[in-house]
């Protein structure tokens, strides 16, 4: 694949990026066994490379009320309302491994009302699309509706957080014209070797 096709903005060189850089991408790479097109599109500025793979690790790496595969829940049903291709593939594949599942991604990619979910997972979704495309109609009743299913105020942060850093995140990659990559399109929908 060359360089054009990852982004519409220079991507750099893997022996060109400061070190700390150089050294994350190959860790990804050896986890992997692919470089995610994002983070050779985001290198060609370090300073913002570092600001948001800090944020992402700790909105998307950390433990808490929110299982990893709700997470990716949010970033796939948000990012497909933003209509963002990189982040609905990428993400979806994460979901799918996450999740052990080969259709939830699929499924909340394109409605997740009517994905395989539970009331509480809804429940997190509904408030996740209104914190990416309704933000300004956010009120207590939101609020409720989340504690009702178990949700701590720290959950509902991470909800909104994880909903408002991938719209920015969303934005970036569609004005970028980041493409996923290929070995995404099969992660998590057949066993491993196949």
């Amino acid at each position: 694949m060359s360089n054009a096709s990852i982004s519409c903005f220079p991507v750099p060189e893997l022996n060109e990026l400061p070190e700390d850089i150089r050294e994350r991408i190959l860790a990804v790479q050896e986890k992997a066994g692919f470089v995610p097109n994002v983070f050779l599109a985001l290198a060609h500025r370090p300073q913002e490379f570092r600001a948001f793979f800090a944020y992402h690790d700790a909105l998307m790496e950390k433990e808490g009320g929110l299982t990893k595969a709700e997470r990716e829940m949010i970033v796939v049903a948000t990012s497909g309302a933003n209509q963002c291709q990189y982040c609905v593939v990428a993400h979806g594949a994460i979901l799918r491994v996450r999740a052990k599942n080969p259709y939830l991604a699929d499924q909340v990619a394109i409605n997740y009302r009517k994905a395989d979910l539970t009331p509480r997972q809804r429940a997190m979704l509904d408030f996740a699309l209104k914190v990416a495309l309704r933000s300004h109609e956010i009120g207590e009743e939101d609020f409720a509706a989340l504690r009702a299913h178990g949700f701590t105020e720290e959950d509902i942060w991470d909800i909104g957080a994880i909903a408002a850093f991938f719209a920015m995140s969303n934005r970036l990659a569609n004005m970028a014209s980041i493409r996923p990559n290929d070995e995404f399109y099969l992660l998590g929908r057949v066993p491993k070797g196949a």
